[in-house]
């Protein structure tokens, strides 16, 4: 008779435990936080990126598995579960709306990536974000020239790509429209204004540079003439110009910048090619 009544109390305590379970199961389903297109955030409203534009953005940065992907104000978390899904590259999605965070981390484990797309809450204009090579962003117009200092002090040939809004007077280098949806693109490009020693072979020339942002001008002295350069190209960190020395002969330069110093080849119209380094006085 005791051994009875124990075991059908021992069928309650688990048939009460189950229940205990399953309830608690159904309220944690109930309150999973589904986000809503035109919800408010801090500085936006959430409203998410096609998935073609975000394929597309991606593909404009020409994201590779050697790349870290930031996305600035991540929302649900698709643009970097992308690059780490399809591009299988390291993403980090940063966003202030702690519901959105946790939403992004289950949705990056329900697609497989958890190990390679992470999700933090931050401030955009409080987190250092400069170890990334490419950062996505959908932000206001406002916001992007908030953040465009900052980005402009990232590495030279970091790649960032914006979705609907530009960067005012800082013109990007491509522009791609899918159904009426535009894609911003720009190649961060080193800081090169200034004057520069080069040294070329037995010739020492000094350049000055105008810089806006990619745009270059500049000239270089000759003697007492100072010469304007010629089709002059700042691509991130690759720089190229060209200029008509004294004796009517086109003289060609590329090469790479490195902080503050250069080092390339220069070409002679009618000669072969030399090496040149460049000092910013």
């Amino acid at each position: 008779m005791k051994s009875t009544t124990l075991a059908r109390r021992a069928v309650v305590v688990l048939a009460f435990a189950a229940f205990a379970a399953t309830a608690a199961a159904q309220a944690q389903k109930k309150e999973e936080f589904t986000p809503q297109v035109g919800q408010a955030g801090k500085d936006v409203i959430w409203v998410p990126t096609p998935e073609d534009l975000v394929e597309r953005m991606l593909r404009m940065a020409q994201t590779t598995p050697n790349d870290f992907v930031i996305d600035l104000g991540s929302g649900d978390g698709r643009i970097a579960i992308a690059a780490a899904k399809k591009f299988n590259a390291r993403a980090m999605g940063i966003e202030y709306n702690p519901d959105m965070v946790e939403v992004s981390n289950r949705n990056a484990s329900k697609e497989g990536v958890a190990g390679k797309a992470r999700f933090v809450k931050a401030d955009i204009f409080e987190t250092d974000f400069s170890q990334a090579s490419v950062i996505t962003m959908y932000l206001l117009p406002g916001l992007n020239l908030k953040l465009r200092p900052k980005l402009l002090d990232m590495k030279p040939g970091t790649r960032i790509v914006s979705h609907q809004f530009n960067m005012d007077d800082w013109q990007p280098d491509e522009v791609t429209n899918i159904d009426g949806r535009r894609a911003y693109f720009w190649l961060i490009p080193a800081k090169v204004a200034g004057t520069w020693r080069f040294q070329s072979g037995p010739d020492a020339l000094d350049v000055t540079l105008e810089q806006k942002y990619q745009t270059l001008e500049g000239t270089v002295k000759l003697g007492t003439v100072n010469a304007g350069l010629r089709d002059a190209k700042l691509t991130g960190d690759k720089i190229s110009f060209a200029f008509v020395d004294q004796g009517g002969l086109r003289r060609d330069f590329t090469g790479k910048v490195n902080g503050n110093t250069m080092d390339g080849t220069m070409k002679l119209e009618t000669g072969p090619e030399s090496r040149w380094t460049a000092t910013k006085r």
